[in-house]
């Protein structure tokens, strides 16, 4: 699995995730830095990556469109530092790992997840 982490997210994540042996780059790392989440969830689809994102936003993209992909796994704990986030992500991977295969939007908050598959009925 591949992740594709956005603005507002640390991007020492990077690293750290590498050195759990999950790939992953920051959008501003790929010249994507102000680019609009409709062209993030574009990039990710073509490059097969899950979005990692504070912004509801591509949740309520992939919604209206029902797209069945890529997957987003939004994370709803703000603060989080490099580490802590690779950690957080390194379990969600594991926990979720064939409903985000499968094309899922997953909300991540301090309790716990929640994972919709896409496309989502209306």
């Amino acid at each position: 699995m591949k992740l594709l982490l956005d603005q507002g997210l640390p991007r020492s994540s990077v690293i750290h995730l590498f050195n759990a042996g999950i790939e992953s780059a920051h959008v501003a790392e790929l010249g994507y830095a102000t680019a609009s989440d409709a062209r993030i969830l574009d990039l990710a689809d073509q490059n097969g990556s899950i979005v990692v994102t504070l912004d509801a936003d591509f949740h309520t993209l992939l919604a209206i469109s029902g797209a069945t992909g890529p997957s987003v796994i939004r994370v709803r704990i703000e603060g989080l530092r490099g580490q802590e986030l690779a950690n957080l992500l390194v379990t969600v991977l594991k926990v979720c790992k064939d409903d985000l295969n499968n094309g899922a939007m997953v909300s991540v908050t301090e309790t716990g997840f929640r994972i919709r598959q896409l496309p989502l009925l209306r």
